[in-house]
């Protein structure tokens, strides 16, 4: 479907953003349900829980532009979580399986962090302030998530080094 001005430009992305906010929450609960290590799957669960409400505010952005999402191919989430999935499969050690799971769940929220920048410029271009001001609540949970997953991530990894030296002044 062609792209005429600029607000179907918009609506198209934040559709891509919606549809793409539905499956990276199926990802999550996918990773979720893998993850073996408590405080990451109580990470990933918490995520899944606040996109939800990131789909409830996204469709307040159609709402207040007067707009309903459109259908689009997204393509790029399916052959994320099929790599995901071959990926893991390979990696036996449950460490190295969070720290990869961490990884993966940083990787996409990343991206959604750059989607939502792009479209708060574009609602302000577009003098949607009202979808500006959601769309910087919905970053702002991406943030957030972020900084959690990077202190796991750290976490996970000072342990296991710790675990190292204590084994060696054991021995």
């Amino acid at each position: 479907m062609p792209v005429k001005n600029p607000k179907e430009l918009f609506v198209r992305m934040l559709s891509d953003l919606r549809q793409g906010t539905e499956r990276t929450t199926k990802v999550f609960q996918e990773l979720g349900g893998v993850a073996q290590d408590p405080d990451v799957k109580e990470a990933l669960e918490a995520r899944v829980f606040v996109s939800q409400k990131i789909l409830d505010t996204l469709d307040q952005c159609f709402k207040l532009m007067g707009e309903q999402p459109q259908k689009l191919g997204g393509r790029l989430h399916d052959v994320f979580a099929e790599d995901f999935r071959r990926e893991l499969e390979e990696i036996q050690n449950p460490t190295v399986r969070h720290l990869f799971i961490l990884a993966k769940a940083s990787h996409l929220i990343h991206f959604r962090i750059s989607e939502y920048k792009a479209l708060i410029a574009a609602a302000d271009l577009s003098g949607h302030y009202g979808v500006g001001v959601l769309l910087e609540s919905c970053l702002a949970d991406k943030l957030a998530f972020a900084e959690r997953a990077r202190r796991l991530i750290q976490n996970i990894a000072a342990t296991r080094v710790a675990e190292k030296i204590a084994a060696r002044s054991v021995a």
